[in-house]
């Protein structure tokens, strides 16, 4: 199939081609969009459209190409937390009037959760990193495979969709290949406050004529289990206590997001979180909370780099653990009320790091600070403990002379004198931050693919990188998409 070009243009950082195309050619092309739904390593497409004609809106293939070892000097603003922003904007649906939020990060992930509350009926608008939903034309409680397959934070649709509905129907999440994630927590916290539940055809099935409050005692401190309890709790009538919760930042913006709402919600960031469910919920005005996570990144960008960076608009106390480490490694790290100093010669000494939930070190850095942990004297061991497969990643930086190998749960890294630049591909999200730090660290040239991977989760990183001092192009792959 030959289309015909009409527009070129950027969203969320990310290259778009825009085609026109008859209506009889729509099911052809949803075909091969559902064949290709997830793959971030090939041309994405959504389809708009219109009385006789409709539109193609292609997300290209990109690369980034990174000139290494040039120092990073100055100051960054952090963006608002992705984790924090796809579990509130499907939070707005069970409001009775319009939400507007703030600080929302310009990223992949949130453009796809937009194009879910669109198809299901709900009125939005994105623009300078503040979004408005009007909830009160939501009219459907089942969202697509070709979109809710593309990010793993999709399945926060089913709580709020089942208190909106007392039925949801939501295509088993997508995301990254990190290893397993199952929602047997999230369907035993449904079960519990009265739900049926089953997964048919790769669809998560659940029906409520009524729900009550209950204690839901979580087996694990899972995010994903934490947000979809809170969620389906403020619909449940009288009292949930969910034990064992997570207690991540992004938990307690949630939580506060939901208060905003006018719900009553006690105890986010402990382990037991208390919520009176079944009050009449409204729209709210909120600001999420700055990315724990991109400020981690920033953080062993400038150490790796021998930089001195300025990072503002951070929360320093949701950042201790890394800090700590960094610390540790001899990296000097100062902080205020909202920014954070790191400073490096780029002489490091090799620490142990193992993954835990907060506020033990975030599995989402784990993987930016292995990169950095390279070039450190000595070896370091990594024990990651949430994910089984996060260390795929080890192997692209082998390939830039990194001396690591695994041994079950935990990597053994060994520091070398230097890292030289190659052609690279990142594996997931945080493996993409890994090979953007190891880059810049290298010497020479260092190509990576899979971009679209870091955009899910990175609001223009490069360019930030580039205002600081690094060399990075990002270049369009100009294959036909058809």
């Amino acid at each position: 199939m030959r289309l015909t070009k009409v527009h070129k243009f950027a969203i969320a950082g990310s290259e778009i081609l825009l085609y026109n195309i008859s209506c009889a050619e729509i099911d052809i092309l949803r075909k091969l969009r559902l064949s290709c739904a997830g793959d971030v390593d090939r041309p994405r497409f959504g389809v708009v459209k219109g009385s006789a004609s409709s539109w193609i809106i292609v997300y290209m293939k990109q690369k980034l190409r990174i000139f290494g070892s040039e120092r990073l000097e100055g100051d960054v603003m952090v963006s608002g937390g992705k984790n924090a922003a796809v579990a509130i904007i499907p939070a707005a649906l069970l409001g009775d009037s319009p939400s507007t939020i703030e600080n929302v990060p310009d990223i992949n992930d949130v453009h796809v959760i937009i194009e879910m509350l669109t198809w299901l009926g709900a009125k939005v608008e994105f623009r300078d990193n503040t979004i408005w939903i009007d909830p009160r034309t939501v009219d459907k409680y089942n969202p697509p495979y070709e979109l809710a397959g593309r990010m793993r934070a999709s399945y926060y649709l089913a709580p709020v969709l089942l208190g909106l509905f007392r039925r949801a129907e939501v295509p088993l999440p997508g995301g990254c290949d990190i290893g397993a994630r199952p929602i047997d927590q999230t369907v035993k916290g449904m079960q519990t406050l009265g739900a049926e539940v089953e997964t048919l055809g790769g669809v998560l099935v659940a029906r409520a004529d009524e729900m009550r409050g209950a204690d839901i005692f979580l087996d694990m401190p899972s995010v994903g289990a934490t947000v979809n309890s809170m969620l389906t709790a403020v619909s449940a009538s009288g009292m949930t206590c969910i034990h064992n919760a997570a207690k991540e930042p992004h938990i307690v913006d949630l939580a506060n997001f939901l208060s905003s709402m006018g719900a009553y919600v006690k105890g986010a960031g402990t382990d037991v979180i208390r919520i009176r469910g079944g009050r009449q919920l409204h729209g709210a005005n909120y600001t999420v909370v700055p990315d724990q996570i991109e400020t981690g990144t920033l953080m062993l960008a400038a150490a790796a780099t021998g930089g001195d960076v300025y990072i503002t608009g951070a929360i320093p106390t949701h950042m201790e653990s890394l800090s700590a480490k960094l610390l540790e490694m001899g990296v000097n790290v100062t902080s205020e009320d909202d920014w954070i100093r790191v400073r490096s010669n780029r002489v490091f000494r090799a620490v142990n790091v193992k993954t835990q939930g907060y506020p033990g070190f975030p599995t989402d850095l784990q993987q930016p600070l292995s990169a950095l942990l390279t070039i450190a004297n000595g070896t370091s061991i990594v024990t990651e403990t949430i994910f089984e497969n996060r260390f795929r990643f080890l192997d692209e930086l082998r390939k830039m002379g990194a001396n690591v190998r695994v041994i079950e749960s935990s990597a053994m890294i060994t520091g070398v004198d230097r890292l030289v630049g190659a052609r690279v591909n990142a594996t997931d999200l945080r493996a993409g931050a890994s090979m953007v730090i190891a880059g810049l660290m290298a010497e020479g040239v260092t190509e990576i693919g899979g971009v679209g991977y870091i955009l899910r989760g990175y609001e223009r990183i490069d360019e930030k990188l580039v205002r600081l001092g690094a060399h990075i192009e990002r270049i369009t792959v100009e294959d036909d998409p058809f």
